[in-house]
This record gives C-alpha cells, sequence and structure tokens, in this order.
C-alpha cells in the first residue's frame, strides 16, 4: 500500500486532518488500534473555540453543529459562594460553541464515510519505520496478517499512550509534566442543566463544575482524590457533594437522576518538544495534555491540525518545506500558552492537599482582582475563547 500522508489515530484530530487533506486531494491513510465503536463512545469535554468552530466549516462538517450546538456568550465563576459572571461578548466580542467531543468524532466518522476514505479499526501492532529518511513505511497486523503502508510523512495523532511519540528516542525529547494532586469524578446524566452557561466553582470542600452536553443532559464533576474508585461515589454521594460546593441558589435547580455515565480523570500537565522528528509530526495529545479547568484539550488538538494541514498543503500545492520546518515552533508557542492559562484556571479553583491559610487567602485575592479589573476579566475571556492560531 502507498500513501501521502499516514495518520496514526481516528480520533477528532486525525480525523479532521483526513477530511482537511481529502479536500485538497492529498491521499491519506488513518490507522486507528481501537475499533470505530470504542472511538466513537469516549466520552469528553465539549466547550468549542471560536478557532474550533471554524475549522468546522472549513472541513464542510458544521451542519450538525450549528443545528444542535449551543452559543455561549459567557460563564460564570464562583468562588465560596460569591459569584462573577465572564461576558465573552462584551468583553472581547467572541463566543464559544458547547458542542461534545463525541459529537464532533461522528460528524467526522460520518464524512469520512460519506468520502470513502480508508480508516483502518482494530489495528494490531502498529509500528513506524524509517521515519527519519525520504520513504517512511507503517505496519501492522489485521486479523493475523502483517501490512504495511509506505508513505512521505506520518501524522501522530494517536494520544498521550500512542506509538508516535514512542518511537522518537528519548534522547531526542524533552519532556515537561506536572501531576496535579487530585482528579474529576464526573457525571452524565439526562436532566436539563442547571444554568445556561458553564459554572466554575471553588469551595473549601474542593472544586466543582456545572456544564452541559444539550439542553436535555448535564455534565457535573466534582474534585476528588486520586486513589478514589467510582464504586465509592453513589449518585446519592455525587450529588450531595456537587451541591455543598456549588451556590446555594443554583444548587436549589440541580435535577437529580440516574448517571448514566461515571468516571474519575485524573489531571496533569505535560508537553514533549519538539513536535517533529524526521517525517513524523506530532498532533493532539500524543505531544501535550493540559487539565480540563480551561477546557483546551480538543481545542488544542484541532489547532495543531490546522497548522499541520497548512504545512502539507504548502509542501504539496507549491513544493515549499517552509511550513513543515516552522510547525513545531509555531504550534509550540501556542501550546505553552494554553498551558499556562490551564495551570492558572486549575490552581485559581482548586484545593490542594497543602493549601494552608496564606494558600487560601492568595486564591481569594486572586478572585477578587479578577471581579474588580476588566482588564483581567478580558484576559481570561481571550484565552478561554482561543488565542490565535
Amino acid at each position: 500500500m502507498r500513501t501521502q500522508v499516514a495518520i496514526i489515530g481516528a480520533g477528532p484530530a486525525g480525523l479532521m486532518l483526513g477530511r482537511l487533506l481529502d479536500r485538497i486531494g492529498v491521499d491519506n491513510v488513518i490507522l486507528e488500534r481501537r475499533s470505530a465503536d470504542y472511538v466513537l463512545g469516549r466520552i469528553r469535554a465539549g466547550v468549542l473555540e471560536d478557532g474550533t468552530v471554524e475549522l468546522m466549516e472549513m472541513a464542510g462538517v458544521n451542519g450538525r453543529m450549528h443545528q444542535e450546538g449551543l452559543p455561549h456568550t459567557g460563564c460564570e465563576l464562583s468562588f465560596d459562594g460569591d459569584t462573577l459572571r465572564i461576558d465573552f461578548e462584551a468583553l472581547i466580542g467572541r463566543r464559544v460553541m458547547v458542542y461534545g467531543q463525541t459529537e464532533v468524532t461522528r460528524d467526522l466518522m460520518e464524512a469520512r464515510a460519506r468520502d470513502g476514505g480508508p480508516v483502518v479499526y482494530e489495528a494490531q501492532d502498529v509500528a513506524l519505520h524509517d521515519v527519519l529518511g525520504a520513504a517512511p513505511r507503517v505496519t501492522w497486523r489485521d486479523g493475523g496478517i502483517e501490512r504495511s503502508l509506505s508513505c512521505d510523512f506520518v501524522a501522530g495523532c494517536d494520544g498521550f499512550h500512542g506509538v508516535a511519540r514512542a518511537t522518537i528516542p528519548p534522547e531526542r525529547l524533552t519532556l515537561f509534566e506536572r501531576v496535579y494532586p487530585f482528579g474529576w469524578l464526573g457525571v452524565l446524566v439526562d436532566k436539563p442543566p442547571v444554568s445556561d452557561e458553564l459554572i466554575y466553582a471553588h469551595h473549601e470542600r474542593g472544586f466543582a463544575l456545572c456544564s452541559m452536553r444539550s439542553p436535555s443532559r448535564s455534565r457535573y464533576y466534582v474534585q476528588c482524590r486520586t486513589d478514589e474508585r467510582v464504586e465509592e461515589w453513589p449518585d446519592e454521594r455525587f450529588y450531595g457533594e456537587l451541591r455543598r460546593r456549588i451556590d446555594p441558589e443554583v444548587a436549589e435547580k440541580l435535577q437529580e437522576g440516574p448517571s448514566i455515565e461515571k468516571s474519575i480523570a485524573p489531571l496533569r500537565s505535560f508537553v514533549a518538544e519538539p513536535m517533529r522528528y524526521g517525517q513524523l509530526f506530532l498532533a493532539g495529545d500524543a505531544a501535550h495534555i493540559v487539565p480540563p479547568t480551561g477546557a483546551k484539550g480538543l481545542n488544542l488538538a484541532m489547532s495543531d491540525v490546522r497548522c499541520l494541514f497548512e504545512a502539507f498543503a504548502e509542501h504539496y500545492r507549491d513544493g515549499s518545506p517552509a511550513g513543515l520546518e516552522r510547525y513545531s515552533e509555531r504550534v509550540l508557542n501556542r501550546i505553552w500558552k494554553a498551558e499556562r492559562f490551564s495551570w492558572w484556571m486549575t490552581t485559581l479553583l482548586h484545593i490542594f492537599p497543602d493549601t494552608d491559610r496564606f494558600s487560601r487567602r492568595i486564591q481569594r485575592a486572586e478572585f477578587d482582582f479578577l471581579a474588580g479589573s476588566r482588564a483581567a476579566q478580558a484576559a481570561l475571556a481571550e484565552n478561554y475563547v482561543g488565542l490565535p492560531i
């Protein structure tokens, strides 16, 4: 088999890159180690920056998003019951879209199927070869049969535990990581959300978030220890803890229901530099992870994909390597700004094990400064809605 770009990973990043390349006539094959049902069943965040919305439009997969997505012109921060609304539209004239990552994946999968683009699911033992040379290869097993794919470039969109980054020798990478001493316990429930906008709450008992996936489906989170298990959190305990951490008026509106999904996600910040090794290019979680507090994970992956697509387009259209040579530096500049914002939001809103009275006063002072400064609110809005690509 032969193609121009081999894409490892059929999550939203890999599917979006394949979709964009298809639209300019660049051949590509997507390899995924999981099944299509597994990929589509993953529950992830759903706040899209305006740049991600624009990319969905560029890819021609925006119809259902504009019909079912929920435009949000602001969000609410709560600190020990005191509330502050960040008005994105009034502050910077932009907004975000609440549209689940699962739905983004579904739209891209359906477009890929309509176009007949090749996707190999359940590809076993994927390995990359000769990525430093002019003719890289990807091999895998399909039902016990060895397969091989020659290509010009490999795009590693296969996540934190994927094979793409693992192919790069450790001495050629610099890794930066911060593991946070807590996780998020998330519950998905078929009940209307308590608010039309996301509510981020700081409380002495820990962080809480009231979010949504649709007008009839809510997603709620509470901060928990990393050594806790989902089984220790029956619905009754979860809702009781959530009510304690959010504003009493909001708590009164909370409609409880049986959870249809419940999971604990650890929080970490991670960056791998550089994001190119020969003809291998990393994108998305393969190269960076952010805590979900700033709603940046999917959006960072999509901005990587946009930059990588533009670099491939420049190569195949103009014969210029400039975009590929600048790719790593270009995306890392934006990635570190998103890492900073996500770290800042996490630090402001969570209780750390070593949080003492001084630390709590600093958090309070940060919130009070934000509440009293339009410039600080505008900076938050600019980062949340998305910095320029």
